[in-house]
């Protein structure tokens, strides 16, 4: 589970960057500004929770494996439903319908999960 949670957190900061850059050089003179701020709005996402995907993964050896598994799913899951929803709308012009929303749910669901696994799962 470490291994996998490192790696799928060092693509997503991997991502982070790559959009990042498209963000600051090739996208200003595509895109509109409320797209524009949809990616500024995905690439937050992508940025922090690669963080919480490393952060999680340090703390597998010290917290109970199945809520943090449940908090690890969560997070990736939110994070292929939230920014792949916005990044289809803000670059292709699509709606993927109430994905991002969904996407975002589980995001907060994860850090719920991983506050519960810290504070009420047992041991």
């Amino acid at each position: 589970m470490v291994r996998i949670t490192v790696g799928i957190g060092a693509m997503t900061g991997a991502a982070a960057v790559v959009l990042a850059t498209l963000r600051a050089h090739a996208l200003p003179a595509r895109l509109d500004p409320t797209s524009l701020a949809m990616v500024d709005s995905a690439l937050t996402m992508l940025g922090w929770h690669a963080l919480a995907l490393l952060a999680v993964a340090a703390l597998a050896e010290r917290l109970p494996r199945r809520p943090l598994a449940w908090a690890i799913a969560l997070f990736i899951a939110g994070l292929v439903l939230f920014c792949g929803s916005v990044l289809t709308r803000a670059l292709l012009g699509l709606s993927l319908g109430p994905l991002a929303p969904i996407g975002g749910g589980a995001l907060i669901g994860g850090w719920l999960v991983l506050a519960y696994t810290a504070f009420v799962a047992p041991r």
